[in-house]
């Protein structure tokens, strides 16, 4: 029997992961109960099961299993986890306040079973929470873990809504952040505002890599912004790029802006004179020949002088 695949939005952060749906018949909206990587705990089923394809590539771990629809005593369960969180996020606020440590907590997270909590926090340095650790583990009677985040991470914990008017990448699918440098905004030609290129996390917007690959392969070969390139009016100075409908806005010589396709301009190099000689065709301009450096005399004074008073070597034959 082939195996069966449902997709489930995990409660904590919103992602959706593929689960081993088994025999269960499950229809979209249901909330169950999953194996986690923390244990038990409860999602919601977003699609319903479908077959896995017979050429599905193998996965490093298996998938792990939907074990039945929630009941009546886990949704219970569920709220009292939920307030438990809310008092320990409360009461750990307060030891923090009181201690002066220079951290911000940013969520907890209760296993299902009430084995572990997990304090989610953010710190500009390293932070000796051994003291506050002990007094959660008096308060609550479970195992205290600290886990110091990023402002990404905070992003995903927390959810929100970016410029786009979507929820937030990270929230929504996001597993792993991939780098992304200033460097993808340039190859985009997007304007270099920091308000613009940033998430709600202020670091660089994750999107910014979805299209890398397109934007590089369409750019390859394309004059920048600021080039010199030679178009079929003269000389001219590129100001805008349009890689997909393959058209440059160029400024001419004589100041006036025009649209050209790309196929249609040739770059010029550095090498090249600007004000070719009158009876030269403006396409067909010669490479400039740059005087050749003398090499530094580096012989002693008395070598250079012996050999200046040496005649002159007879040719043969003359």
């Amino acid at each position: 029997m082939a195996k069966r695949i449902v997709k489930i939005k995990a409660r904590r952060v919103g992602q959706i992961f593929n689960y081993d749906a088994s025999d269960l018949e499950l229809k979209r909206g249901d909330r169950v109960l999953i194996e986690t990587d923390k244990g038990l705990g409860i999602g919601t089923v977003v699609l319903e099961p479908q077959a896995a394809a017979e050429e599905e590539p193998k996965r490093d771990k298996p998938l792990k299993k939907v074990l039945r629809r929630v009941n009546k005593d886990d949704l219970e369960r569920e709220i009292r986890n939920t307030e438990r969180e809310q008092e320990a996020l409360r009461y750990c606020q307060e030891r923090i306040r009181e201690t002066g440590l220079t951290m911000k907590l940013i969520q907890v997270e209760n296993f299902y079973d009430g084995s572990k909590m997990i304090f989610y926090f953010t710190a500009p340095d390293r932070v000796d929470f051994r003291e506050l650790v002990h007094q959660l583990a008096q308060r609550f009677h479970t195992r205290i873990e600290m886990q110091q985040i990023g402002v990404r991470d905070e992003a995903k914990l927390l959810g929100g809504v970016g410029m786009c008017g979507r929820v937030l990448c990270c929230q929504e699918f996001l597993s792993e952040f991939e780098p992304v440098s200033v460097r993808l905004a340039k190859e985009q030609d997007l304007p270099l505002n920091p308000q613009k290129l940033s998430g709600p996390c202020g670091r660089l917007l994750c999107c910014l890599s979805y299209e890398k690959e397109v934007y590089q392969e369409l750019g390859r070969g394309v004059p920048h912004v600021g080039e010199r390139v030679q178009v079929s009016q003269g000389r001219a100075e590129v100001l805008a790029r349009n890689i997909f409908d393959r058209l440059l806005k160029v400024r001419l010589e004589n100041g006036e802006e025009a649209e050209v396709a790309i196929a249609d301009v040739r770059p010029l190099s550095n090498g090249r004179r600007e004000n070719p000689a009158s009876g030269e065709d403006a396409g067909d301009v010669l490479e400039e020949k740059r005087p050749e450096r003398r090499k530094p005399d580096r012989r002693r004074p008395e070598e250079r002088r012996k050999e200046e008073k040496k005649p002159p070597e007879e040719k043969p034959g003359s």
